[in-house]
This record gives C-alpha cells, structure tokens and sequence, in this order.
C-alpha cells in the first residue's frame, strides 16, 4: 500500500463494503435471513410471499452502502477523487454515529432491547468511529 494511502478509510471502505454485501446476501438468503438480521416480521413475510419488495429496500440500502465505500476509498487515496468527498464523508459519517448513538435509548428502554437493536447499533457506532478517525487524518488534504 502506498505511504499516501491512509489506512483508517482503507478499514472504513472495507467495513462499508462488507456490508453491502451482507445486505445482497441476505436478499439471496431469503425470509429467514431477513428475520435473523432484524429486518422484521413484515418484510420477511414480504419474502415468503414472493413480494419485490424487500428485495428492492435491501438492494436499495446496499447500494448506498457500496457508495459510501467507494467514497472512503476515494478520501483514502485508493480511487481518485470524488465529487464532494469532503461534504459526503462527514455526512457518511454523521449517520453512522447517529445511528450508533441509537444505542443509547436502546439500552435503556426494554421495550426498543433487541438482539439485533443493541448489535446494530454498536457496528455503526464503531464503523463511524472509524470514519471520523480517517476523516480527521485527511481533513486538510481533502
């Protein structure tokens, strides 16, 4: 990896990437894995049913996944840059630890304590943690 690289947003673009994927691989798992990720009851039964729509909404937030990715990517040096990197990085950011701080509540109201709310929400608090760091290696370049 080149010494101009900077290998917080490297992890970053992973951690987005990775994600994408998993939300592709849940449209291909079908209505159990719709369930065991926390989707709901309603969208697995959306899957079950053979409706477009789950299908259409996970594709959708992978997509947007992918995206981010490719725009950590492109603050790390890997890719060229973007459009508005800085602007979508400190966005990408901010709705990572927003939704991270979802944990708060949380954890503290019984009937919002899931499984799935709890793990969530510290993956993207730790993910947009790992952005803010590689946003503010590379504020003053970008």
């Amino acid at each position: 990896m080149a010494p101009d690289v900077n290998r917080i947003l490297v992890l970053a673009a992973a951690l987005s990437a990775l994600a994408a994927l998993l939300h592709v691989a849940v449209i291909a798992g079908g209505p159990d894995w719709y369930r065991f990720f926390g989707a709901g009851e309603r969208m697995a039964r959306l899957a079950e049913a053979r409706s477009v729509v789950p299908a259409v909404v996970t594709l959708g937030i992978a997509l947007i996944l992918a995206a981010w990715s490719v725009y950590a990517a492109s603050a790390a040096g890997l890719l060229r840059p973007l459009p508005l990197t800085a602007a979508a990085l400190v966005a990408i950011t901010a709705v990572y630890v927003l939704r991270g701080l979802a944990l708060v509540p949380v954890a503290l109201m019984p009937a919002l304590r899931t499984s799935f709310n709890l793990w969530s929400s510290a993956i993207c608090l730790a993910i947009g943690l790992v952005h803010a760091v590689g946003l503010w290696q590379v504020w003053k370049r970008l």
